[in-house]
């Protein structure tokens, strides 16, 4: 009897601590998705065209992160993107790469780069020969 005991409060137990794992995991994973309406999102996009090149570990693990640190709490956060298709069958893909910062104020976001700028741009042939499109928008949903 004792056995059958022990044996069902451990099944629980493991059911309870799945159950757990799942729901905190479906919470995270919900935030993680959730950009604040009001913010304001700097895209830089990478047109992708012929001969053109992009080192997307150096962007992900110097580049951004770099530009990233000038922002200071003003940074809410930053994604990086991997251009992997066109959304029309058999057309080239219109970006290589996309890298978006969200932060608080469009004000603060361009007093820190102003004094960078050069600096930002000297960086860019260690990891592309593309000259980036930016796009400061506002996230409405």
């Amino acid at each position: 009897m004792k056995s059958k005991f022990v044996f069902v409060l451990l099944v629980l137990g493991t059911y309870f601590s799945a159950f757990a794992q799942q729901k905190q995991a479906r919470g995270f994973e919900a935030k993680a998705d959730v950009v604040e309406k009001g913010l304001i999102k700097v895209s830089v996009l990478y047109p992708y065209a012929e001969g053109k090149t992009f080192d997307m570990d150096y962007y992900e693990k110097n580049h951004m992160p770099y530009v990233a640190g000038l922002l200071g709490s003003n940074l809410v956060r930053y994604t990086i993107e991997k251009g992997i298709s066109s959304g029309i069958p058999n057309s080239p893909l219109p970006f290589m790469a996309i890298g978006s910062f969200y932060v608080k104020s469009v004000t603060d976001y361009q007093a820190a780069i102003a004094p960078h700028r050069e600096a930002i741009r000297a960086d860019f042939p260690k990891y592309t020969n593309i000259s980036p499109i930016i796009l400061i928008s506002e996230v409405v949903k």
